[in-house]
């Protein structure tokens, strides 16, 4: 019965509108999710840069290896960073478009048509080529064509480096600043029962390098797995 109304009837805008929030939800905690993740790894990536900077001090012929370690370490915390500031901008776009076709829908209640919104049209744009969204703000997209919110498609996924665009450029001193803020301080000029003291709140056991080339691979792994 749905389908025969469909074919002679337009669809219900309640029934639109519904699908509509229902979608933005969905991406809204699919956001927060792996928003959540990089916190996580953000904060598990500052104790391993702690353990390899105590390790290097503790044993000066390992300096060297500790001090390429930290570094690396810095280069995925920035990253992370990114990653994460790019997906909070998102969810501030999304609740924007909620914002926006709600409001589309009431307007739609009182002068009976929907209008054309050229700035749900350029926030969808933006966040349908996002990986981790990609999916869904496609469905989203099509539900608003139907309702004539938006009059056209969206292009291709950002790449990934585009995503990072200008990372390499500044990613040195983005280095040198990431490894100031987290070991000034707190190794720099902290005594070593201090420095035992950090890395026993943290509870995380030191690892050889292997152990920190496997760890940098789940890091990697993790991040690669939010954008897919």
């Amino acid at each position: 019965m749905e389908s025969l109304k469909a074919v002679f009837w337009k669809p219900d805008p309640a029934v639109q509108m519904r699908k509509c929030n229902s979608l933005i939800r969905s991406n809204t905690r699919k956001l927060d999710r792996d928003i959540a993740q990089l916190k996580l790894l953000d904060s598990k990536t500052k104790q391993y840069i702690i353990q390899a900077s105590k390790r290097g001090q503790k044993n000066p012929s390992q300096a060297k290896q500790a001090a390429s370690e930290t570094r690396t370490f810095a280069r995925e915390m920035i990253r992370i960073r990114k990653q994460s500031s790019r997906l909070t901008t998102s969810k501030a776009q999304l609740q924007s478009v909620q914002m926006q076709v709600n409001e589309a829908f009431s307007m739609r209640k009182i002068e009976g048509s929907l209008k054309a919104s050229t700035g749900i049209m350029k926030d969808v744009n933006s966040l349908v080529r996002l990986p981790e969204l990609m999916g869904t703000m496609r469905e989203l997209s099509h539900e608003l064509i139907k309702a004539g919110i938006i009059e056209e498609m969206v292009g291709d996924s950002l790449p990934d480096d585009e995503l990072l665009e200008g990372e390499d450029d500044e990613a040195e001193e983005e280095v040198d600043k990431v490894l100031g803020e987290i070991l000034q301080g707190k190794l720099g000029k902290a005594d070593g029962s201090k420095i035992d003291n950090l890395v026993e709140e943290n509870n995380e056991p030191e690892a050889d390098l292997e152990d920190q080339e496997a760890t940098l691979e789940q890091m990697r792994g993790r991040l690669e797995a939010l954008k897919s």
